[in-house]
């Protein structure tokens, strides 16, 4: 059963969620980041070839022909992925593919409105019985 963790306090999603794929990249897993519209697609996709700041985390776009191969995939609006290890959403709903990947990761603000929809997130999860973990970045963050 997929296994879903609540990355709760980050001071920026799209910051956090390279973070966190390029860290489950040195691990071996692949990963999805799924964003919402296409303007958070193109930022994350900028970011992406920047961090970290002395590499870059190799990543396409899930409709391209070379997905199969790259560790970090951004999707949009698709969901069909050429592996389902990980997936980072960051939606403000449950995305209805969720449950295809191994683990999946929330990425929570400290903002009212998205601390609400996280918590929203965390009820329909915890409420078909799956596995959750918290983890509060603003006990780790120095930014």
């Amino acid at each position: 059963m997929t296994k879903v963790d609540f990355y709760t306090g980050s001071t920026d999603k799209l910051r956090t969620a390279c973070q966190l794929s390029h860290k489950a990249m040195q691990s071996g897993m692949r990963t999805v980041i799924s964003s919402p519209d296409s303007s958070t697609n193109d930022a994350l996709d900028k970011l992406l070839w920047h961090y970290p700041a002395t590499a870059f985390i190799p990543h396409c776009r899930s409709d391209a022909g070379e997905a199969e191969q790259m560790p970090v995939i951004l999707n949009q609006s698709g969901d069909r992925f050429p592996h389902h290890d990980l997936l980072i959403s960051l939606h403000n709903e449950c995305v209805p593919f969720f449950s295809r990947f191994e683990r999946v990761i929330e990425i929570i603000t400290s903002d009212a409105e998205d601390s609400r929809l996280g918590r929203e997130r965390f009820k329909f999860y915890r409420d078909r019985g799956y596995e959750l973990r918290h983890i509060d970045l603003s006990k780790t963050q120095n930014t």
